[in-house]
């Protein structure tokens, strides 16, 4: 296996497990609210986040467009 494939199966990885933090740290704060260590201020960061892309525009638009379709790109297991 070469280097690069090996390290694109790493970053994949790695993406897989910041995704599913980010749900979980979504759906914690939903449950308890934001007064968990680690996870308070997922939501506010993602609506932030959104915020800034939607102010952006067709830049947002184009953003938005790059970033589903590198999580389209996904591996299902």
């Amino acid at each position: 296996m070469s280097v690069i494939s090996t390290a694109k199966s790493w970053i994949g990885e790695i993406t897989e497990v910041g995704l599913g933090l980010i749900a979980l740290g979504v759906v914690a704060e939903i449950i308890f609210g934001g007064d968990l260590p680690f996870v308070g201020g997922v939501t506010g960061n993602l609506l932030a986040l959104i915020g800034n892309l939607g102010g952006q525009g067709v830049v947002g638009l184009i953003a938005v467009g790059i970033i589903l379709h590198l999580l389209g790109k996904r591996r299902t297991v």
